[in-house]
């Protein structure tokens, strides 16, 4: 019997709630309980899926909950998650985990002394055709990685709470974990504040690894593409293009520059579009967190790597204040 709580019913919580209704209905999950301090909103949307609610998330254990998702805002993520965790409720937290390492981690401390299972909300780790990327390099196809390119464009008003480089940026320096198995060595980031002195509406960051270099380009100032979510992943053998708007689309080009005596030639044999499986990456996400949580197991995407992530962007701010890249 798993109870789930959905602690926050903004735009993604309510997203949040909706996957918990499909996922009850489904057999997954025995009940679902609503959070939110707005209690005008979080009423209306517990009776069109008529389910329970509370307005404060310390009566949530008093609800039988076992597993919780906190999607409030990031300022709240700390004491939300502690308080859960040490009332015995498993914590899928959405990213950035924190707003700082030292929270960060001690959320995760909370949920390793508690022995509960702690997940933090990176989803493009459960994004298809990023999947099957990871999946072919590990398997060597891509040969060595030389260079990652990500761009995430859009147009549209800061938030009021984070900038592009804590709301967006948080994605692509995981994703690069993850493709990449290691974290960085050395971090240049800046990031530019136009409209607001204390939201960065636009963060560029490069990102150092042994023998490759990560590209990262945030902005919500940018009106030509509309909606540009993509990533370039460049290897010795071959490269790979991901739209993350299109999620079951790898494209992979069997390009790359060889010898040919004393000269270089560039051979390119085109590309291939691989389709794959499509599912809702933020129904799988929360599967799989629910799923391991019963088996007090870390998620994909644990405490420890949302708090690693969180670090990173420290790091980035620290080189934006300095005008200089970081080593870490």
């Amino acid at each position: 019997m798993t109870t789930h709580a959905v602690i926050g019913t903004g735009y993604w919580g309510t997203n949040h709630v909706r996957v918990g209704s499909e996922l009850m209905e489904s057999g997954v999950l025995d009940d679902l309980v609503l959070c939110d301090v707005a209690e005008d909103r979080v009423s209306k949307l517990a009776a069109s899926y008529d389910v329970d609610y509370v307005t404060d998330h310390t009566e949530l254990p008093d609800q039988g909950v076992d597993t919780a998702v906190v999607a409030t805002p990031s300022t709240t993520h700390r004491p939300i998650a502690t308080d859960l965790l040490e009332a015995g409720i498993d914590c899928l937290v959405e990213k950035p985990l924190a707003l700082d390492s030292d929270a960060a981690w001690d959320i995760v401390d909370t949920a390793e002394r508690e022995r509960r299972t702690l997940g933090t909300g990176h989803i493009f780790r459960y994004h298809p055709a990023l999947r099957e990327l990871k999946r072919r390099i590990d398997r060597g196809e891509l040969g060595r990685i030389k260079h990652l390119t990500t761009n995430r464009y859009t147009f549209r008003e800061p938030r009021d709470t984070t900038g592009a480089l804590y709301s967006l940026a948080v994605h692509d320096v995981d994703i690069y974990s993850y493709l990449m198995d290691t974290r960085p060595e050395a971090i240049y980031c800046r990031l530019d504040r136009h409209l607001r002195s204390d939201i960065d509406e636009t963060a560029t960051l490069v990102m150092e690894y042994d023998d490759a270099t990560g590209v990262i380009n945030e902005s919500w100032q940018v009106p030509v593409f509309g909606k540009k979510r993509d990533l370039i992943v460049v290897g010795t053998e071959r490269a790979a293009y991901i739209d993350y708007l299109a999620d079951t689309e790898l494209k992979l080009f069997d390009a790359k520059v060889v010898e040919e005596g004393d000269t270089l030639r560039a051979r390119d044999e085109g590309a291939t579009i691989h389709e794959v499986d499509g599912y809702e990456p933020l129904k799988l996400e929360v599967e799989a967190f629910t799923d391991a949580a019963r088996r007090n197991e870390d998620p994909l995407a644990s405490g420890q790597i949302g708090a690693m992530a969180v670090e990173l962007l420290e790091q980035a701010e620290k080189s934006d204040e300095a005008g200089q890249t970081v080593q870490l």
